[in-house]
């Protein structure tokens, strides 16, 4: 992939954050990553979205971090990506946020149950939350630590990270990941929504369960796998998002 197709790509996703509603000022940012080249391309760090622009991207090495183009600093969550590309082979795309509803499960470290089917059409089960980072990973490398801890927390549970692409940071927000960035950003926009009507269904009947197993399989295989009929089938003619 060429480097100024990444940043494109990239640059719409950072962008498409703030058309969702999910990200205020400068928070939150996307990447994406050219596996073949083994480059990151993620926003710069700071940097209002209002102003930034497709060469603003920052492109980095997935192996060690370092800049290999572009001239401001990359996002200071850049460590967290890079665990996550190196940890999750098929990723292509990471969106972090701070938006409000999927951070407020975040900060009260609660997993978001799989309630309805809305929840079920993207994300198969609950949305997993971290444990907290110990002093000296917070201490010490705290950005990479804040990746391993997601990569924990999915290995510890048996989770495939393309069935749920989404973890809460314990006290600090949400992660999602997918294919592309683009995909990473419809995530982003899913967890958000699916955590807002968690909370207003709690609200509602505190002893709300989860679906049925069933039904979650169902709603869930519909979308995503071999057997998927939802939607149009994929065609070679179609732009790649």
């Amino acid at each position: 992939m060429r480097h100024a197709e990444l940043r494109e790509r990239v640059f719409e996703a950072n962008l498409g954050l703030v058309e969702a509603g999910l990200v205020v000022l400068s928070f939150g940012n996307a990447s994406g990553i050219d596996r073949d080249a083994r480059i990151v391309a993620i926003k710069p760090s700071g940097v209002d979205y209002a102003t930034l622009r497709p060469e603003d991207i920052v492109l980095v090495s997935l192996d060690d971090g370092r800049v290999v183009e572009g001239t401001g600093r990359p996002s200071s969550d850049t460590p967290t990506h890079l665990v996550l590309y190196r940890s999750f082979p098929e990723v292509g795309g990471v969106v972090h946020t701070h938006s409000v509803h999927a951070a407020a499960w975040a900060q009260a470290r609660r997993e978001i149950p799989c309630l309805g089917t809305t929840h079920a059409d993207h994300f198969h089960g609950p949305v997993p939350v971290t444990r907290w980072l110990t002093d000296a990973e917070i201490q010490t490398d705290y950005e990479a630590h804040t990746g391993r801890v997601i990569v924990e927390r999915f290995a510890e549970a048996g989770i495939d990270p393309t069935d749920v692409p989404a973890c809460l940071d314990a006290g600090h927000g949400p992660f999602t990941w997918g294919a592309t960035p683009h995909e990473a950003l419809v995530n982003a926009i899913v967890l958000e929504q699916v955590a807002r009507q968690a909370i207003h269904t709690l609200a509602i009947e505190p002893g709300t369960g989860p679906i049925p197993p069933s039904l979650l399989d169902k709603h869930f295989r519909r979308k995503h796998g071999p057997a998927a009929y939802y939607g149009q089938p994929a065609s070679v003619d179609q732009p790649r998002p």
